[in-house]
Order: structure tokens, then sequence, then C-alpha cells
């Protein structure tokens, strides 16, 4: 992002100095210099702090080749996210985030119809959607393989909210990987079927070592259903 250079800048810091402040290397804070950096919701937050600006204000104040900034509509509030319209028809979604300490809040808030959530965190998308956003830290390493699709501990994804009645009769949502908020948990995995006698979604885990065996999970059980659309580690 030119605006984290700018502002450096501004502020007569260095490349080092920054990276030291915020516990990234100096080749790191160069990459997030870059016009198309991706960076992790934490360090973008801790970028952000250090200015004295919030993750959104960052994207506002973003600046183009020539140091000017981007012509940009008016943020909007949709199913509890704000959108700030970005160039190329692209999004910057700050949307509720929901962190591991408080998934257990998150469930009794969702039984109570009684949405509130004290966190957000931004992804960047590349369209809208009548669906709501969520963004939810996950929790241990049962989805982690080292592979492209992999989501290791501690990573941050963006689910976009489907019904879960669609999951029983369209197999093309199956082997994708999902978010999903049970009356007792919120557990990621990969879904691989749906069995009409039991009721029951067929869950994988891709982290293949003997403690993480898949297993089936009562439609009947499961809240709300978020489809996996990015991630951040």
């Amino acid at each position: 992002m030119y605006i984290i250079k700018q502002l450096r800048r501004k502020n007569n810091i260095s490349q080092s100095q920054l990276g030291k402040e915020i516990g990234v290397s100096l080749r790191t804070i160069q990459l997030y210099e870059r016009k198309d950096a991706n960076i992790p919701i934490k360090n973008l937050t801790k970028i952000a702090e250090y200015f004295g600006l919030t993750i959104a204000e960052l994207y506002m104040h973003e600046v183009n080749d020539m140091g000017e900034a981007y012509t940009k509509r008016q943020p909007f509030t949709k199913h509890g996210s704000v959108f700030y319209p970005l160039e190329h028809g692209k999004y910057l979604v700050m949307a509720p985030l929901i962190l591991v300490e408080w998934q257990k809040k998150y469930i009794e808030n969702l039984r109570k119809d009684n949405f509130s959530n004290p966190f957000q965190g931004g992804f960047i998308i590349d369209f809208l959607t009548e669906e709501p956003h969520r963004i939810f830290e996950v929790s241990g390493d049962s989805m982690n393989d080292s592979s492209a699709e992999s989501i290791p501990n501690k990573a941050y994804v963006l689910g976009l909210e489907i019904k879960k009645e669609l999951l029983t009769r369209n197999e093309t949502l199956w082997h994708q990987s999902y978010i999903l908020v049970c009356a007792d948990r919120i557990i990621c995995k990969q879904l691989t079927g749906y069995n009409k006698e039991k009721k029951t979604l067929q869950c994988h885990n891709l982290n293949t070592s003997p403690e993480f065996q898949d297993f089936e999970l009562l439609l009947e059980e499961v809240l709300q259903v978020f489809k996996i659309e990015k991630k951040q580690f």
C-alpha cells in the first residue's frame, strides 16, 4: 500500500524501524508498501494503530502511482458490515470478526437473535453479494496439510453465509471449506457430502494425522454455514 510509505516518510520512520515496531522484517515492509500488497489483518491492524488510524482509514487514504488519492464513493453498511468502494470495482469489507475467545458469546447472541460483536476485520473483495459476511479466527490445525487449500491454526477466514438447506441438494457445494456455527462450537471443515437418511453432513479434515478423524454432523445441530471465500495467515 502506497499510503504506508507516505505515512512512514511523513513521520520520518525508516522501513527497518516500522518493521521492528510491528514485528516483521525489512523485506516484509518493502512488500507491504507495494500497491497490491496482501497484508494479514493482524499486521495491517498494527500498522494502522501505529499511525493512529483504522484499517478502513488506511484504505480510504490509499494513493496511486502519482501520489494522488483515489476517487471513491461513500462507504455503506449492509448486514452488519461496512463496505468501502475502491478502484476497479473492488471493495474493502469491514466485517464482524469472531475471535476464538468470542465464539461462545457469538453463539449465545445468535440464539437470542441479538447480534452484537465488538471486533472487526478487513478483506478486499471483488464483488458484492446479498449474503452477510463474517470473519472467523480458526482454532486448531485439523485443516492444515501445508497445501494451497490449507487453513492453519490462528488463520482468519472471510465467510459468506449460505442457507444450510442448500447443502442437502446442491452437489456443486461439496469439497469446499466452510465455517460451521454449531449449537456448542464453531468449526472449520471441508464438506464432502450429505447423508439423506441420517440427515448428516460429512465433514473432512485436510490434516491426515490420526488425531484428526473425519466425522458426520447432524444438520439440525448447525445454526449457520459460511462458505470460505478468502483467508489470511
